[in-house]
């Protein structure tokens, strides 16, 4: 049963493709179905996928020349914390019903994910099909909250690809797109540093930067769109000194009541991070920008301060792009598998609510595997000596 199993999965990508699109259906179903939450003992109810209303009401708050950023209850809990831009294009899903629309913008998720770790180069196919594999899980839980991480990931991915076959246009948009949805894309142009043409892809980014940034101009006057900047602005700094999330700065102070200054820790892994891009003569070999890549995907959830379980997606794929990039010894098999468990299984019902109030949330156990794989990866990337044939 097994082997048939195997056999099915691994063959080639049309099973996975067909996996992916029925857990998009499922989880769409799921959604729509389940009642309406309510929010404190005599609060408002909010339907089951209040992140895809927040983000289909930013359109409307946009052409209505409305505060993005403020709060508007009960129509939607919680705030709006993206660019005007990323309310403009949603407007693509925003007319739409529901069912609809909240279909697309999981579709649009799932099917970017899938495609980005497809065209990977010089991977196996069966490696691929493992990677997909394993984020398929962090991607229902992102999908089961509407949330963006998915796009987020399967865009980083896809611009490492880009830079591989020296499309530098797309590249360069892909990155700035993840930025305009969350800001902290915006590390993932250290990439650049690997890749010669390095003026042509900074005149790329300058122009995709300047295109999404007055591209709402087609629906707001420009004083309208300086307030919304200078509101998103100040949003993100009051975010920034809201919480500590699941992150490095979660787990410092969960687990030793650590109260460090949050730019300190983000400072440390900054350069912890970027010591590995001091070997140069490494850039030529393909296998150390891929694990790079992975470095890098990890890197941005754990010490990011509003990291919550859905955006996991992300460092789980740079997770899986390490451990299938090479074989791999007992330890990482034991990191990989732990990630497995307490990172993409501690929000479902394997582990019962007591543990996961009690245990798994409060000491944010979900980063702690993915803090062990990222350093597992920066070693790895220090003293790695010859080039991995893949």
């Amino acid at each position: 049963m097994l082997k048939q199993l195997n056999a099915f999965l691994f063959k080639d990508y049309s099973s996975v493709f067909v996996l992916y699109g029925v857990v998009v259906v499922a989880v769409c179903l799921q959604s729509l179905l389940l009642p309406d939450r309510q929010m404190g003992l005599d609060g408002p109810w909010y339907t089951q996928y209040n992140n895809y209303i927040i983000f289909k009401q930013s359109f409307f708050h946009l052409i209505h020349q409305q505060d993005l950023y403020a709060w508007y209850l009960p129509e939607q809990w919680d705030l709006f914390k993206y660019s005007p831009a990323f309310a403009l294009f949603f407007g693509a899903l925003a007319w739409l019903p529901d069912f609809i629309g909240l279909t697309l913008w999981n579709l649009l998720n799932a099917s970017t994910v899938f495609f980005a770790i497809r065209q990977l180069p010089a991977l196996a196919v069966k490696a691929k099909i493992s990677i997909l594999l394993l984020v398929l899980i962090e991607l229902t839980t992102s999908m089961q909250n509407a949330q963006s991480n998915a796009l987020m990931a399967g865009l980083l991915v896809l611009a490492f690809v880009r830079l591989e076959k020296g499309n530098y246009f797309l590249a360069a948009l892909f990155i700035t797109l993840t930025a305009f949805i969350k800001i902290f894309g915006l590390f993932a142009f250290v990439l650049y540093l690997f890749y010669p043409g390095k003026v042509r892809l900074a005149v790329y980014t300058i122009f995709c930067f300047v295109l999404l940034t007055i591209i709402p101009l087609v629906v707001v006057p420009i004083d309208q769109l300086k307030f919304l900047y200078m509101s998103w602005f100040h949003l993100l700094v009051d975010d920034h000194s809201a919480s500590y999330g699941l992150s490095v700065m979660g787990w410092l102070a969960s687990w030793f009541h650590l109260g460090i200054n949050k730019n300190l820790v983000v400072g440390l892994g900054l350069l912890v991070v970027m010591l590995p891009f001091l070997r140069w003569r490494k850039y030529n070999e393909y296998s150390f920008r891929l694990l790079m890549l992975s470095s890098i995907l990890v890197w941005i959830v754990i010490f990011n301060h509003k990291a919550e379980s859905p955006t996991f997606i992300i460092a789980m794929t740079g997770a899986g792009i390490w451990y299938f990039l090479n074989k791999r010894n007992a330890t990482d098999l034991v990191l990989i598998v732990s990630a497995f468990i307490f990172t993409s299984l501690s929000p479902t019902d394997v582990f019962p609510l007591w543990i996961q109030d009690n245990l798994l949330d409060p000491y944010a156990i979900k980063v702690v595997p993915c803090i062990l794989i990222w350093c597992k990866i920066i070693f790895e990337s220090l003293t790695q000596k010859a080039e991995i044939q893949l």
